[in-house]
């Protein structure tokens, strides 16, 4: 089957499923390509006619929302303990000094800093736990999550979209071969600025001194 044939039989179902279960996974404090799968689903929604890119941005919302809700409630009962727990299972991600920079972040934007870690990878992990943990009024948590929710979301999936739709002609010029390696070589330049960025992160993080978030 050719490969354009193979995508177009994807049901738009499963895309919206799969998108809206993994961002909401990841919201709940458990490390995952929330974002990679968001972009890949946003790609794929400009060439396959079935998948409509405004119900896939709202199923990334309604995942990201309710993920982080969840992730809060969790956070909220499981307080410091959960966090210890986490650094334990997922040390790269929940380590002192992340968990140290992550505070400071709250302390610094208090509720805002839920909505501005929607567009950072660590902080889109740790927001909707670390929210609950350091006591921060739901109503509070639930604006900041619901307007980052819908710019992340919907603004990703819209800029996406339309980025595939003006590159099809383009890529229609090249191979699959030729697409693969473009795939590639974005991939690689985005791993290369989130190392620079981590490398960044423990570097502060040393330094960092854990705080709690007030009202």
């Amino acid at each position: 089957m050719h490969v354009q044939e193979w995508l177009d039989s994807v049901p738009a179902v499963a895309v919206y499923a799969m998108v809206a279960l993994v961002i909401g996974v990841e919201s709940l404090g458990i490390p995952l390509p929330g974002e990679i799968v968001l972009v890949s689903a946003a790609l794929l929604s400009s060439q396959h006619s079935g998948i409509n890119p405004v119900v896939l941005g709202a199923c990334a919302t309604a995942g990201a929302v309710i993920g982080d809700s969840i992730g809060y409630a969790i956070g909220r009962k499981g307080g410091r303990p959960l966090l210890a727990w986490l650094g334990g299972k997922f040390p790269r991600h929940f380590g002192a000094g992340h968990v140290a920079t992550a505070e400071r972040s709250f302390e610094k934007w208090g509720m805002w800093a839920v909505f501005v870690g929607r567009f950072i990878a660590l902080l889109r992990i740790f927001a909707g736990p670390l929210a609950g943990v350091l006591q921060m009024p739901y109503w509070k948590f639930l604006i900041a999550n619901v307007l980052g929710g819908i710019c992340w979301a919907g603004g990703t999936t819209a800029v996406i979209y339309y980025v595939g739709v003006v590159a099809e002609g383009w890529l229609k010029k090249f191979s699959y071969v030729g697409l693969a390696a473009a795939v590639l070589v974005g991939l690689a330049s985005m791993l290369l600025v989130r190392r620079k960025a981590k490398k960044a992160r423990q570097e502060h993080g040393q330094e960092a001194e854990p705080v709690g978030a007030g009202d």
